[in-house]
This record gives C-alpha cells, structure tokens and sequence, in this order.
C-alpha cells in the first residue's frame, strides 16, 4: 500500500513537469517557426533593364558590417536586385566618413549606375554625394537623412519620433518619474536625433537625463561606457540605448553589474541580447525599424533611377515597437 501511495505522489510530481515541458516545447516550436518563415517579402520589385548593353551596377555603402541592423538592409536590398537581375557591389564604411566617400568616388569613376549610401556623417558625406550627382549618377540614401538635393531618393524612419514613441512607452511604464541613463553614439547623426526625440520627451514627461555616455556605435566601446554609467549612478532605475552597439553594449553591462532586477531598459534594434532581455522582462521596449524594408525600398528607387525612371523623393518606413508581450512576432530579425 505504501508503495501504491508513493507512486501516486511521484506521478502527481511529475504531470505538471510533463506539462511544462509539452508547454515548452510549444513555445520553441512556435518561435522556430517564426524565425524560419523570414521577413514579408518585398511587395514591389522594379523591373530590370539593360544599361549600355549590361544589367545595371549598382553600389551599396553601409556604415559598417558589424551590426545585424545593416546586414539586414543589405539582404533586402539584395533579394531586390537578385530578383530584379542587377549586379550589386557593397563597400564596408567601417563607422569612417571618409571611407564612405572615398567608395562613392570610386563608384563613380567606375560607372556605376547608382548608389545606396546609410551615411555615418550625413554633414560629411554631402560633397561625395554632389559629385555623384554631377556625375549622373543618382544616389539614394537609406536610414539617415542626408538632406541635400543630390540626393534622388531618401528611405528612412522618423528618427527623432520614434525616439519620442519609446520615451513615451517608458513614461507609461515609469509614471513619468526617475532618472535615465543614456548610452548614445555621438558621432551618428542618426543616433542623435534618436537621443533628442527621447530626451526631450522624457524630460517634459516629467523624467530627469542623469548621464550620458559614449559608445561611439561600437559594441566595445559601447559596453565600457554602460558600465562606467553603471557604477557611476548604483540606484540608476532607467536606461536608454540609441542603437543596436548601444543596447547590446548596455545589456552585456546590465548582466555582469547583475542589475536585471531594479534596471529598466528601452533601446532601439533587435538583437540576440535584447531578445533576451525582452523574454527576462528588464528590457520593456525596443524600437524596431523595418530593415530588410529598407534595403526593398532603397533597391526598388535605385533601379528605377538606374533605369531611368523616376522615383518618389521620400519614403518612409514606419516602426515598430517591441515589448515582452509581442517579442515573439519578430524574432526573424535575429536572422542576417
């Protein structure tokens, strides 16, 4: 009878293991299957045609292949033109300015028919972009705002509105009470405009900035910085990460200070690490923009322009914000 009894009690232990592994594995399978399904594909692709008796070159300058946010507009950019039958080159900017120009200039010499450029100074980058132009060959610019009438086509997000949209998701979740720490990137005018739409926000929401600090759009650098905001502020409650080196800079630091159970943080692009802070619940809000979209976009104007066609002068490309709740529908932008 005793024995009856403890394999009574050992099944009742062990159901609700079964059910939370069954449950589990649910979950797992619905996420790989998110995940294998990709990104919507692109709903327009522009027809292709012969330049000179050849499929158009077209040209495609990052600011760097480090993060998983550029390497995503590359992959729309390339199913496009894949599908399109054009011929495409990319040429790593590597965060360097004169790196990106120098590679326009190249460009250039080498006729190509047109160029995408994802400016890392949209100040700086401006004279390459006017010789582009000068040139005949029209250049689009895709994620920062190159303002300047060389430019043919620029496709982009409002960055300094969505930096206001996650400031006011963080004043929801705070009250509009408590200090942020900032992890920017300076040098990016992208970042800071980003930095500003947040700040001023939270600031009127009632939110006070207590620090901020540099990664310069490096993950490194980024990562030092969080921590020396980290120790410099204990009791910090808030943080706020401007791009996908800052946030995942900033998570890396979060980890290792152990500051998961009194810090929140929003930032903008997914990654692995913010993922997993999302599911943890100490990551509340991450600003996604529509990567493989942008490279669709940017593509479709380029070859039209290359075609000779015309092309809209802007066009926008909405964000999307990612919480805990909804992580899970837009786990295929942790796949290049």
């Amino acid at each position: 009878m005793r024995r009856t009894v403890a394999a009574v009690v050992a099944l009742g232990l062990t159901l609700p293991v079964i059910g939370c592994d069954t449950q589990a594995r649910r979950e797992i399978e619905a996420e790989k299957k998110v995940t294998e399904q990709g990104p919507p594909p692109p709903e327009r692709v522009a027809k292709g045609c012969r330049v000179e008796g050849r499929p158009p070159k077209i040209g495609i300058v990052p600011i760097n292949l480090q993060a998983l946010f550029f390497n995503q507009i590359n992959s729309g950019a390339k199913m496009v033109a894949g599908q399109a039958g054009v011929e495409t080159q990319i040429v790593n900017g590597e965060d360097d300015s004169t790196k990106q120009a120098n590679a326009i200039d190249t460009m250039v010499a080498d006729d190509y028919d047109a160029i995408i450029v994802d400016a890392v100074d949209t100040e700086g980058i401006k004279p390459a972009v006017r010789r582009a132009d000068a040139a005949g060959i029209p250049v689009v610019a895709v994620d920062a705002t190159v303002d300047d009438p060389a430019v043919a086509t620029q496709v982009g997000t409002a960055n300094a509105e969505g930096g206001k949209q996650i400031a006011d998701a963080l004043l929801e979740i705070s009250g509009g009470e408590g200090d942020i720490g900032v992890v920017g990137a300076l040098n990016s005018t992208v970042q800071n405009e980003r930095q500003k739409g947040f700040t001023d926000r939270a600031a009127e929401g009632g939110m006070k900035i207590k620090n901020v600090v540099d990664g310069r759009n490096v993950q490194e650098n980024a990562q030092t910085a969080a921590e020396n905001l980290l120790t410099g502020a204990p009791d910090l409650p808030y943080a706020y990460a401007t791009g996908e080196p800052a946030l995942i800079g900033l998570a890396a630091a979060v980890g290792s200070q152990q500051r998961t159970e009194d810090l929140k943080v929003v930032g903008w692009d997914l990654s692995t690490q913010a993922v997993d802070g999302l599911r943890a619940g100490w990551i509340v809000g991450v600003v996604q923009q529509n990567t493989f979209r942008f490279g669709y976009e940017a593509m479709n104007a380029a070859i039209d322009l290359a075609c000779g066609r015309d092309a809209p002068k802007d066009v926008p490309v909405p964000t999307q914000i990612v919480t805990p709740e909804n992580v899970r529908s837009y786990l295929y932008y942790l796949e290049k």
